[in-house]
């Protein structure tokens, strides 16, 4: 028995009935608690949590004598050799380089959710009666350190309430289809990190460029200030295909007729260049011009 606990029953056998009462509230601070020694020198973690030390160089009994697992000779034998290690020569790192791993068409997009937008919208944060730019959404705090663009997702489109008018870099399908249902619209447009920068500081128009015709339902205030830069349009075939989709809600939409695809590659039929054939009656007019 703990030595607290014998102490503690000698008391009470001392002390009459109504004063052991009373002094059993204050028996814990009394008698301070102890733990015995051999408690501590029997604790011990699971027996598989630990694996015993390796003993090598120790008798060839133990499968690790001798040469203690480094075999016979060599560089590996007698030390450690770095990573890459070639003998001396120049590594293949630095011959070769290092190529692949590495994706120079990817884009480094930040996402914003519309639940994320939703909650600006009622705290005050943003006017869904203007278009919401990436000017907006900076200057509001919603997103920062943009560096591609912005890609608008569709986490929380059960909480959008209110009809938005957003222009973005990229989006969703599924967001694209939950802001139309509320009411809103959605127009991707291409940026650039430079151009991104100067649209934060009020020095490029967040909207047009000079191949857009975008059409907002509703009116967008007109500035009398002038901007230095213009925004630029896409140069690169996988920016151009993207922005001239409909289906992603492209700016560049309009450049499209009736039924034609927005690959630059891959022409829709009937949509190419119309090559005139020669017929019997153009053959037949040349030979009467014909001097001799």
């Amino acid at each position: 028995m703990p030595p607290n606990i014998v102490r503690a029953t000698q008391a009470s056998k001392i002390l009459t009935p109504t004063a052991s009462r009373n002094i059993a509230l204050y028996l814990p601070f009394l008698y301070p608690q102890q733990r015995s020694a051999s408690i501590l020198s029997s604790l011990s973690d699971n027996p598989t949590a630990y694996h015993r030390k390796i003993r090598r160089g120790r008798g060839p009994s133990s499968g690790k004598g001798k040469t203690s697992g480094r075999g016979h000779k060599g560089q590996k034998q007698h030390g450690k050799v770095p990573r890459g290690f070639n003998g001396g020569q120049t590594r293949d790192e630095v011959v070769h380089g290092v190529r692949g791993f590495e994706n120079q068409f990817s884009v480094d997009m930040k996402p914003l959710n519309l639940e994320k937008i939703q909650s600006w919208v009622d705290q005050g944060r943003l006017n869904p009666a203007k278009p919401i730019t990436i000017r907006e959404l900076a200057k509001s705090r919603c997103i920062s350190q943009v560096k591609d663009g912005v890609k608008l997702l569709a986490k929380g489109s059960a909480k959008l309430t209110s009809p938005l008018h957003i222009i973005t870099s990229r989006a969703s399908a599924s967001a694209i289809a939950a802001i139309e249902a509320a009411g809103g619209s959605v127009t991707t447009r291409y940026y650039t990190p430079a151009s991104i920068e100067r649209i934060i500081k009020g020095r490029t128009d967040p909207i047009h460029s000079m191949q857009s015709q975008i059409s907002l339902p509703v009116e967008v205030p007109q500035e009398q200030k002038e901007y230095p830069i213009r925004l630029p349009d896409p140069t690169g075939r996988k920016d151009i295909e993207y922005y001239r989709d409909p289906a992603h809600r492209g700016y560049l939409s309009h450049q499209l007729k009736e039924g034609q695809g927005p690959s630059l590659f891959f022409k829709t039929p009937g949509f190419g260049i119309q090559v005139a054939r020669k017929t019997r009656s153009n053959a037949a007019s040349a030979a009467e011009n014909r001097i001799w």
